[in-house]
């Protein structure tokens, strides 16, 4: 999930120290080559304190920080209760970092239970109680989870996928630094060619999505990892299963038990990445993204709540860029009975290993969502006339199309219930 796309002002960074495409987009409208040069150096210091494993104690240390002068402030002007009051604050942010750097840094910190599995949850329900796990345990897999999760490894990397690129999942357990999980000490690393394949891209969203629900039924925590991962560690760790001539790392996905231990900075952090779009952003009936789909109304409404676990399906820092368009014909000349054909998947942004895994993603929770309803479909790449676009010109550059889930039956012909 690196960025390619490098501007020269990129190419002057270190090849391990490349921008995110969110930096990068900032970089570029920054017009005043001091800002943009103050700009690199913050960001260069980020980094530093990144993959050192100390950035996510730094936002909360330099507020105290700023709570401590302000009240010093205020004391000079003589406003002693409220210096107090401010002080006050200030304390309990203290003690709150201190407490983090000793149970989590420094790992100082009573045993913690294994979490329970999740058998018995509908796959629904599981997906919605699946989330980024931000800190882990400091016990490693034990040998009957690790067997099991390699197990789902193995049967979902020879699933048919819907391109004919070749991908694979890596194992490797070594304390790399990741951002912004803490203490990840288990890691599956997704690889594809060296080549860029955008549908090996949205396989491996696919089908690591599907490792990934595994291990949620397991009781285990997971974090999909992009930029945030120390990729030349990454590379030494896994030895001779990576040529990099040949491969290449689609993005990481960090494994293990979840704690409860977790950084003051991370748990804001969590709470503000805990937001989706509206079902009417992400859905629609017409290619040009003006039309949201009543998911409701039939006979969109038999797909139930696979909308749902597709709105809250992971994204690169909830970027949310994928969306879906509900393809109907009329059938017998009656407009008021729409025959469903199929589901049309776009990425909303042109990233090309972002926004194509989290299609993948989708893809995943869609298939398993209708599996889970009954509801038989497959997977395929369809041309332009296939879609029926005459004029592709005519239509917006983004999103673009990805792929489209065809449904093997006629929704029509099935009984309706309010």
């Amino acid at each position: 999930m690196t960025n390619n796309n490098l501007s020269p002002t990129n190419r002057r960074v270190p090849r391990s120290q490349k921008l995110t495409p969110n930096e990068q987009a900032i970089i570029d409208n920054i017009r005043i080559p001091a800002l943009k040069h103050l700009f690199i150096k913050i960001w260069r210091m980020k980094l530093r304190l990144q993959f050192t494993g100390w950035l996510q104690y730094m936002p909360p240390a330099f507020i105290t920080v700023v709570f401590f002068l302000f009240a010093a402030l205020v004391r000079l002007f003589g406003f002693m209760q409220a210096a107090n009051l401010i002080n006050f604050v200030g304390f309990i942010l203290l003690a709150l970092v201190i407490f983090d750097l000793v149970t989590v840094k420094f790992r100082l910190r009573f045993p913690e239970r294994l979490p329970q599995r999740n058998d018995t949850r509908g796959l629904f329900d599981l997906m919605r109680v699946r989330h980024s796990c931000r800190s882990f345990q400091t016990r490693q897999l034990t040998s009957a989870d690790y067997n099991e999760l390699m197990e789902s490894v193995r049967l979902h990397s020879e699933a048919p996928t819907i391109g004919s690129a070749p991908i694979r999942f890596e194992y490797i357990a070594a304390p790399i630094t990741v951002w912004p999980t803490v203490n990840a000490t288990e890691f599956l690393v997704a690889i594809a060619s060296k080549e860029y394949n955008r549908l090996a891209v949205i396989d491996v969203g696919r089908s690591l999505q599907k490792i990934v629900m595994d291990a949620t039924r397991m009781g285990l925590g997971t974090c999909w990892i992009g930029p945030g991962a120390d990729q030349s560690s990454i590379v030494q760790h896994l030895g001779d299963r990576f040529n990099p001539k040949e491969d290449h790392i689609i993005c990481v996905c960090a494994i293990g038990y979840e704690s409860r231990y977790i950084p003051l900075f991370l748990r804001i952090f969590n709470a503000q990445l805990h937001r989706r779009l509206p079902l009417s952003s992400l859905f629609f009936t017409d290619v040009h993204f003006r039309e949201p789909l009543a998911v409701d109304a039939y006979p969109f409404d038999q797909f139930g709540r696979s909308y749902e676990i597709c709105q809250w399906a992971p994204s690169s820092y909830n970027g949310q860029t994928t969306r879906c368009v509900a393809v109907t014909k009329q059938k017998g000349g009656n407009e008021d009975a729409p025959h469903l054909v199929r589901f049309d998947f776009y990425a909303a942004t042109a990233s090309r290993y972002y926004a194509a895994v989290a299609v993948g993603i989708w893809c995943a929770n869609w298939e398993m969502g209708c599996a889970a309803l009954g509801i038989n479909g497959r997977f395929a790449v369809l041309s332009a006339a296939e879609r029926d676009i005459h004029d592709e010109k005519m239509l917006p550059q983004l999103p673009g199309y990805d792929v489209s889930w065809v449904l093997d039956e006629d929704l029509k012909g099935q009984s309706y219930k309010k």
